[in-house]
């Protein structure tokens, strides 16, 4: 599985973004093409037309990193996706592959029993760990209080962010700027690919939502790339109302590849006040489904 492709759509889509005039170059008369031409771009890189050509048909392999930094700076590319042009250059190398730690056949291995426990001491927020497909594979008990659309929708697990933000019609209640978070979501899990080109289930999500939803789909072509480790979000969530959190996302160093989540409220806040209820709201939905399932007497 080559990303010839990838790498292709990428680089004509960064092209297509750039204006002569922002680019510092006469417009000139009879533009055929959105943004800047191909040899406006070899030229800015310092390249020939051709060798830039070649890049564009996606073959990145052997490219050193000093024509990938020129390629990134005649395409004024941010740090997410100077980052995403280097990781698509070291899967065409294979590079990548020798660099990642190598991942068992089948389903996640189980995480740590101590990383379940690291979540539980997280009470005033909630907590999880995801991987780049955006899977919830552990999480407190405020979290799932949180994400409570999530648990009670049924489907297979983990639960997968994406696919409830594009295919559960509860996400757009849940998110107030759900558009907003569509593109982040999109594009954290195009930074995915562009990393681990020949993860499986990645290539099946990504067909699922882009065959099940039209938003998905043009968002994906767009091929925009962020990085997506700190900020504020807001929320409605259904039993408490309203709730804008602070989050960070930290990489697991003994986990490579996973994330761990946590959202915060601002001391003294509504919204702190808000999830101090969803946690005891949360721990009574828990108690009431163990209770369930005890046996009669």
């Amino acid at each position: 599985m080559d990303n010839h492709e990838q790498v292709r759509d990428f680089l004509v889509s960064r092209r297509a973004k750039i204006t002569p005039a922002r680019a510092g170059l006469p417009a000139g008369t009879r533009r055929r093409v959105k943004g800047l031409r191909r040899s406006e771009v070899a030229a800015l890189a310092d390249v020939s037309v051709e060798y830039y050509a070649k890049l564009e048909r996606g073959h990145l392999a052997g490219v050193s990193p000093g024509v990938l930094e020129a390629v990134a700076r005649a395409l004024q590319l941010d740090d997410a996706e100077r980052a995403h042009l280097l990781h698509l250059a070291q899967a065409a190398e294979g590079s990548d592959a020798l660099a990642r730690p190598r991942r068992r056949a089948g389903r996640q291995a189980p995480l740590h029993r101590s990383l379940q426990w690291t979540l539980d001491a997280v009470t005033a927020g909630p907590a999880y760990v995801s991987n780049g497909r955006l899977d919830l594979l552990a999480t407190n008990q405020l979290a799932r209080g949180f994400f409570s659309d999530i648990y009670t929708g049924g489907g297979s697990p983990p639960p997968n962010l994406a696919r409830y933000q594009f295919l559960d019609p509860a996400a757009r209640r849940f998110y107030p700027d759900w558009e907003l978070m569509a593109d982040v979501t999109v594009d954290v899990l195009r930074t995915e690919a562009g990393r681990d080109p020949h993860d499986k289930d990645l290539h099946d999500l990504v067909g699922e939502l882009s065959t099940r939803s039209d938003a998905f789909r043009t968002r994906w072509g767009a091929h925009n790339v962020r990085r997506h480790g700190t900020g504020v979000k807001r929320f409605h969530h259904p039993a408490v109302g309203d709730l804008t959190l602070a989050f960070e996302t930290l990489a697991m160093t003994a986990e490579p590849g996973l994330s761990l989540v946590i959202y915060t409220a601002e001391p003294g806040s509504a919204a702190e006040d808000n999830l101090r209820l969803l946690a005891s709201w949360a721990a009574s939905q828990e108690a009431d489904a163990r209770a369930a399932t005890l046996p009669a007497e």
